[in-house]
């Protein structure tokens, strides 16, 4: 979210064009905020001890399959920091877990309601990616649904998931670039694109207005 200023106001206004110099690169509206931001970095740090403690996995070992550092591991461990969203990816990767189980949203009932105000989006470094997970976790199923917002020129590369894991994307709104391995598609809202997950991929907004997708992960179960 943008921060508010203290800053008193001058008595001469700044002209258009010196407001436009200093307008900030286009961000994703904040819906979470700092106690959200907390929290969620509280369940994260919880369920990668957990994890990693499980598979009697060091740091520096969890370092190495991640691609992650063993310092910034320990600080998103002892919630230190609120890791972004590229981060926790290469951690779910580097445990061999489905991305979910790092936000530790288990909840036991056969139904469930997600209020929009109840879930903490996570964002990527640059603020113009935003990833909200708007599926349960432990159902068993091994799938994931998410809503991705693409700011202007934003751009998130993946690495590979697990054996066997798939993606669908459907373009609510906007232009979505997707590559996958050699291939590009550009879908447009209306259009979906399927394919195997399990190789390097990327999405891009090419264009200089925002674009909304879904985006559904199925994890093998080899």
């Amino acid at each position: 979210m943008p921060r508010l200023s203290n800053t008193r106001s001058r008595s001469k206004a700044p002209s258009a064009e010196q407001g436009a110099r200093r307008s900030p690169r286009p961000t994703v509206a904040g819906l979470g905020d700092e106690v959200g931001a907390a929290e969620l970095g509280r369940r994260v740090a919880e369920s990668l001890r957990i994890l990693r403690q499980e598979r009697r996995l060091s740091l520096d070992q969890l370092a190495e399959a991640s691609g992650v550092s063993r310092a910034a591991l320990s600080q998103i461990e002892s919630a230190r920091t609120n890791p972004t969203l590229t981060i926790l990816w290469k951690v779910a990767v580097g445990l061999g877990v489905p991305f979910q189980t790092l936000l530790n949203t288990n909840k036991s009932g056969q139904t469930r309601v997600l209020r929009a105000a109840d879930i903490v989006p996570l964002r990527s470094a640059d603020g113009r990616i935003e990833s909200r997970l708007i599926s349960p976790a432990g159902t068993g199923d091994r799938v994931e649904i998410y809503e991705l917002r693409f700011q202007p020129k934003g751009v998130l590369r993946s690495e590979p998931h697990g054996p066997q894991s798939t993606e669908t994307v459907f373009v609510l709104t906007g232009v979505l670039r997707i590559i996958v391995g050699d291939e590009t598609h550009e879908l447009r809202a209306g259009d979906s694109l399927f394919f195997q997950a399990d190789a390097r991929h990327a999405y891009e907004n090419p264009t200089a207005r925002e674009t909304r997708c879904l985006d559904v992960i199925g994890y093998g179960h080899g």
